[in-house]
């Protein structure tokens, strides 16, 4: 098996980790733009060689495109491009956070049933190749999307990939997944990123506010680190679903804000109580 990965961050570096460390690929293939990216990618030994994309598909068994969801928009269609008539069993996977527009850019191609939309969910703040790392996958959930849509044995290679990556699989549409993944991870960015903002904009006049920082500040914080080229694109893509969960969250936050505001501490423990309800669903 030769694997190629387009984008050799934190993503498609910690996959080209456990594939090998594995034994799903004998030889991985890199490609990466950015040239800084690429050198430290080959030092460290995420990828046998670096090469450019159309030698990584053409030796390729599998690609995995690993690029920011605004990139990969163009790039699927190239890719699919590349693999030609005879192209036999090469498959391309992508890893992107968002679905229905990578599906629209790819829906008329006549060799869309070699693409299979997954998307494992997982990750840490940190990008670029020196975030990769052995593990980050494991025991986390991996979403593939619109499985009818593919052949049946692509299908099995995206399984085959997150089954050695210790990923369980869940199936659904590229639409629902949007939705979801809105609710699950979008706006757990977005909140981040507000907070960060608030706290930044507040330390001009109180120094301690980072001195004072405990670990409850550093974990809510913590995805306001996220790479902007990562986010930007997620962001707008997924817009519509974004700005619903926003509506839902500002209209939260005004009722936590009227209750503290009326010195009104029966609703502020109430909906702290309600809140509390999440430890059913994650412990």
């Amino acid at each position: 098996m030769k694997a190629g990965i387009i984008g050799l961050g934190l993503i498609g570096g910690s996959m080209a980790v456990d594939l090998r460390r594995r034994g799903f690929a004998e030889e991985i293939l890199g490609v990466e733009a950015e040239p800084v990216n690429a050198a430290a990618a080959l030092k460290i030994g995420l990828v046998d060689e670096v090469v450019d994309m159309e030698e990584c598909i053409r030796r390729s068994d599998v690609v995995i495109v690993a690029v920011p969801a605004g990139q990969a928009v163009n790039l699927l269609p190239e890719v699919l491009d590349s693999f030609g008539e005879g192209s036999g069993s090469k498959v391309v996977v992508d890893v992107c956070s968002t679905k229905e527009q990578l599906a629209a850019a790819v829906a008329s191609h006549p060799l869309r049933r070699r693409y299979v939309s997954t998307h494992p969910m997982a990750g840490t703040e940190y990008s670029g190749p020196w975030a990769a790392m052995a593990g980050l996958f494991d025991g986390h959930a991996c979403i593939i999307c619109d499985p009818e849509e593919s052949d049946a044995d692509a299908v099995k290679m995206a399984e085959a990939i997150y089954d050695v990556l210790n990923m369980r699989v869940i199936y659904m549409n590229s639409s629902a997944h949007d939705v979801h993944a809105a609710y699950v991870s979008h706006i757990s960015h977005v909140t981040s990123f507000a907070l960060a903002l608030t706290v930044l904009e507040k330390e001009k006049d109180e120094k301690h506010i980072f001195d004072l920082a405990s670990g409850g500040f550093s974990s809510t914080v913590r995805l306001a680190k996220s790479s902007p080229d990562m986010w930007t694109p997620i962001l707008s893509q997924n817009r519509d679903n974004v700005l619903h969960v926003m509506d839902t969250y500002i209209e939260k936050m005004q009722a936590f804000r009227k209750a503290i505001e009326s010195r009104d501490e029966d609703a502020v423990r109430g909906l702290i109580e309600d809140a509390n309800r999440i430890r059913r669903i994650i412990r």
